[in-house]
């Protein structure tokens, strides 16, 4: 059953009923139509809390010539649009859609074809209703640089309850019961962190948010920085109550430039309003916000390097212990969250322990949200509960694969992920599953891959990246992910051996054990993942000398099949070494020793008779 979650109550409702006019925005009618309804399902048994009824105004999706005057209903998840003007048909309508779960037909809308396909399109039920949506609950819905509409939906209703009960300890108790992880990657428990940080004499704390969201491919932090700034500031003035700190700093990439402006703008209006700065809503509170923005650089999502940044270091890590809880920002104890651990703070809070906890696994609680990409028909971001299993992300919500194609593999976690075969579908994505299989959580990354992908060139696509980003501070992870690269370099260029697969494995564990970050230690994931796995495709490489998936190009033979080539000449003419021979008219041949394997030939002949082996 799909759940749908209504921001205003703490209900997962079955279904959505939006009453509409058929015409005009009669909103009398529409809220009487609205009460009888459900007074009407209430008679027929059907439990409360199980179906949400609102009214909806003019959706303009019926013209007045083309129907008779009533009332229009749109049911959701299925988009059924009725039209009805008597209580009887309502009750008919009752009969066969909610109590036999059919289409009931003598009061079913036909709209005209170009309302329909906009329907069809944007009204995509099999990748929105199989969410439940946490983090993104509001992205989307209310204007984001409103305070105004942030707070007629619920919005500082969690912070006026907690200031409210002005006791701390409940709001880490609460934190903690509710079973709230870090969605950073590491998936350390929220509340557990929040605890340790008061175990300080230390007066002086501070919170941060990490939104240096680094990852190739994640987009997660950014659409809710966009989309519902005030979420995460109203989680991070709750936390800092909880840990007794009065500063906080939101520290955001610079490529950002939409997310740090609409923060900036959240943070002033708050300021204006009184929920920042000093005697929050007349409480005694006091505490403010700034904003830091990082380089670039993918080490300063660690959380030690981070706050060498915003301390104006250069961003390196350090060794833990300490850690921050401990001794952070500028030497007092300092928690450190992700954006969208910070956004469910204030769902915990306004609705409870038992309720979040009632989402996801034994110790996997709440939900997650993905960055679907790569070879899957409806990509963008994907917020499930967790136990959710692969499978249902990327046929249930994604569409599957391309028609023709089949599922590969699924690359989470990012460059510090692993590579799960399409025979591990069923894996539920929890933290506790994904590591069973190899792989991580990370901060969000889901990277899906067909059979027309190379699992030799993706493992060194990631390494390429976490090789890059390497601070250089410890020589394991500056020259070991270097050594990795430059095996995996020669295997795609054909020059790999078979002890190089040996190498790759004991430089990978060699890597993890000593590095001194999170980002050294989990940079052979992808490669160690994809050996583990997909070592036959290694072999091939190795012993073939040829990329199955014709994705490495120093490994694909061109050749020009005579009995297709009629002569035209456009390869010869466009090929960049010369080196096809041929006379016109008569079939053309490649010089294997001189081509530098462009594809250029492959490209630009019309009769299909250049061949890709």
């Amino acid at each position: 059953m799909p759940l749908i979650l209504d921001k205003k109550t703490s209900n997962l409702y079955s279904q959505v009923i939006t009453i509409c006019s058929v015409a005009t925005p009669q909103y009398a009618e529409q809220d009487h139509w609205a009460e009888v309804l459900e007074q009407r399902l209430k008679t027929r048994g059907i439990p409360e809390g199980t179906i949400r009824v609102f009214s909806g105004g003019s959706l303009g999706l019926y013209s007045q010539e083309k129907t008779s005057a009533g009332m229009g209903m749109i049911v959701f998840p299925k988009k059924t649009v009725y039209i009805f003007s008597t209580e009887a048909e309502l009750d008919a309508i009752i009969q066969t859609h909610f109590i036999e779960d059919k289409v009931h037909e003598p009061n079913l809308a036909h709209m005209d074809p170009l309302i329909e396909r906009f329907i069809s399109l944007y009204g995509d039920v099999a990748f929105f209703n199989k969410q439940t949506r946490l983090t993104l609950r509001n992205s989307g819905i209310i204007d984001p640089e409103d305070l105004g509409d942030y707070i007629v939906n619920d919005g500082f209703e969690a912070l006026a309850q907690t200031l409210e009960h002005n006791d701390p300890s409940r709001v880490i108790e609460t934190i903690n019961r509710s079973g709230l992880r870090g969605r950073g990657g590491g998936g350390y428990p929220t509340g557990r962190k929040w605890q340790d940080a008061i175990t300080s004499a230390d007066p002086v704390r501070y919170v941060i948010c990490n939104a240096d969201e680094g990852d190739p491919g994640a987009y997660m932090d950014r659409s809710t920085l966009e989309g519902d700034p005030f979420s995460i500031i109203h989680g991070m003035i709750i936390g800092a109550f909880a840990v007794g700190a009065h500063q906080g700093f939101l520290y955001i990439r610079a490529e950002y430039p939409l997310a740090i402006k609409r923060v900036e703008i959240a943070i002033a209006k708050c300021r204006a309003a009184g929920l920042l700065g000093k005697n929050i809503l007349d409480s005694g509170f006091d505490f403010d916000l700034d904003i830091r923005l990082g380089a670039g650089a993918f080490v300063c999502g660690e959380e030690t390097a981070l706050m060498y940044s915003i301390e104006g270091k250069r961003g390196q890590p350090r060794l833990r212990p300490p850690y921050p809880t401990q001794s952070g920002l500028w030497g007092h104890p300092t928690v450190i969250n992700n954006v969208e651990t910070w956004s469910n703070v204030p769902v915990i809070i306004r609705h409870g322990a038992e309720w979040f906890s009632h989402l996801g696994t034994e110790k996997s609680k709440g939900t997650k949200v993905f960055a679907l990409a790569g070879k899957v028909r409806n990509s963008g971001l994907v917020e499930v509960p967790m136990g959710t299993t692969l499978k249902e992300i990327i046929f249930d919500i994604g569409g599957g694969v391309a028609e023709g194609r089949t599922l590969k593999a699924v690359q989470t976690g990012g460059p510090s992920g692993g590579c799960i075969p399409a025979e591990l579908i069923d894996t539920p994505v929890d933290y506790d599953s994904l590591a069973q299989v190899g792989s991580i959580m990370g901060s969000g990354g889901m990277i899906v891959l067909d059979d027309q992908d190379c699992m030799v060139a993706t493992a060194k696509f990631f390494l390429e990246f976490t090789q890059d980003e390497s601070c250089g501070k410890c020589v394991p992870c500056r020259e070991g992910t270097l050594r990795m690269l430059e095996i995996l370099e020669r295997i795609t260029q054909g020059q790999g051996q078979m002890e190089d697969l040996d190498k790759l494995e004991r430089l990978g564990r060699l890597i993890q054990k000593t590095s001194l970050c999170g980002l050294g230690q989990t940079a052979p994931n992808p490669v160690l993942s994809a050996l583990k796995n997909f070592r036959e495709e290694f072999i091939i490489h190795i012993q073939e000398k040829r990329c199955p998936s014709h994705k490495c190009s120093q490994l694909i033979r061109y050749e020009i099949d005579p009995q297709k080539c009629t002569g035209c000449t456009l390869c010869a003419r466009r090929c960049p070494v010369s080196c096809i021979s041929g006379t016109p008219r008569q079939p053309h041949v490649i010089n294997q020793e001189r081509c530098i394997k462009c594809g250029e030939c492959y490209l630009v002949c019309k009769f299909e008779a250049v061949d890709k082996k």
